[in-house]
């Protein structure tokens, strides 16, 4: 099996992008993170942003050469912003499970 760049390059372009919803899946199509109340909708926004620019300036550091400098820094944004999601999904289910716990 021969790996080399162009051959990464060619299969990581077609493939569907992780934003993007499974086809046919329930629920992916009809998630808008503009209906939700309060800063969350954003939050959803930015994370989403995030991650489709990282994306992109990873198909473009391998298929054109662009800024490796770049590629670090957006790296480092998807990091964090994961790392951040992570923590809210985390509190979110620490909550649940107190709810779970209190007398009815």
């Amino acid at each position: 099996m021969d790996i080399n760049s162009l051959n990464a390059a060619r299969s990581y372009v077609g493939l569907r992008r992780a934003t993007e919803p499974e086809p046919g899946q329930a629920g992916g199509a009809d998630l808008r993170p503009d209906d939700d109340a309060g800063g969350f909708g954003g939050a959803v926004r930015d994370f989403t942003e995030t991650l489709r620019a990282s994306e992109d300036l990873a198909k473009s550091a391998m298929t054109s050469g662009a800024d490796p400098h770049a590629l670090v820094h957006a790296l480092a944004e998807t990091e964090l912003a994961v790392e951040t999601v992570v923590t809210v999904r985390d509190k979110i289910v620490e909550a649940y499970q107190e709810i779970l716990r209190m007398p009815v």
